[in-house]
């Protein structure tokens, strides 16, 4: 349940323009509809004074707890990771993971509940939390199909994703257009169901995700509120 949390807020071979960055807020209300259980996520991404990004995400379910934070900058209009935090507590297994990525040497150091990491670091290589920026952008763009090369524990994984059409939304601020986006997995090999969706007029902002996960438990979350570039988000 919280890591199908983490993987929904908390989702670069092309080249990102700094205009393209836009500071967003938002809040969302998260459901496990087969328990009686709910809860907050919130999500935010911020301009630092040295040029950096800052794009973090907390959220909350029960008595457990999630914080995941990744600073990225701009280099010749790519996006790169800095550094990566990420920390679970409450209920469940405990989790804590710590990413350097060191560009001059081209290496990411850190570790994974424990375990240390030593990856090479190449442009293109994105950690769990920025690589959901450049899905926005690539959503933004058109693109029909995305893929991406995440840190994931101590390898370097390959994400696919596919848009499968428009959709209205409705949300807690009235209904969205939207982009409907899924991961695609193979299925003989994860029986799990990933889908998004990024509102058209709103830079593509993440406004509902519904995961189902390999035991059929179906888990959503939806937009409650949130700012775009200092505006308000507003649907119909």
């Amino acid at each position: 349940m919280r890591r199908a949390l983490l993987f929904a807020l908390a989702v670069l071979a092309l080249p990102l323009q700094a205009a393209d960055l836009k500071p967003f807020s938002a809040s969302y209300t998260a459901d496990w509809k087969q328990l009686p259980m709910s809860g907050t996520a919130e999500r935010s991404l911020a301009k630092n004074a040295n040029g950096t990004w800052s794009l973090n995400f907390k959220a909350s379910m029960m008595i457990a707890s999630l914080t995941e934070q990744s600073t990225l900058r701009l280099d010749k209009d790519t996006l790169l990771p800095q550094t990566y935090h990420f920390e679970r507590g409450g209920l469940g297994k405990a989790k804590k993971v710590d990413l350097d990525f060191d560009w001059s040497s081209k290496k990411i150091t850190g570790s994974d509940r424990g375990d240390a990491v030593n990856l090479p670091l190449n442009r293109g290589v994105l950690d769990k939390s920025s690589y959901q920026l450049a899905l926005q952008h690539d959503v933004a763009a058109g693109k029909k199909s995305m893929t991406y090369q995440v840190v994931d524990g101590d390898e370097i994984d390959t994400y696919d994703f596919r848009v499968l059409g428009t959709e209205k939304v409705s949300t807690k601020t009235g209904q969205v257009d939207a982009i409907k986006v899924e991961r695609v997995r193979d299925p003989s090999q994860s029986k799990r169901v990933t889908e998004l969706w990024f509102a058209k007029d709103w830079d593509y902002l993440l406004v509902q995700l519904r995961q189902v996960e390999t035991d059929g438990k179906e888990y959503v979350i939806v937009l409650q509120d949130g700012t775009v570039d200092g505006k308000s988000v507003k649907g119909i």
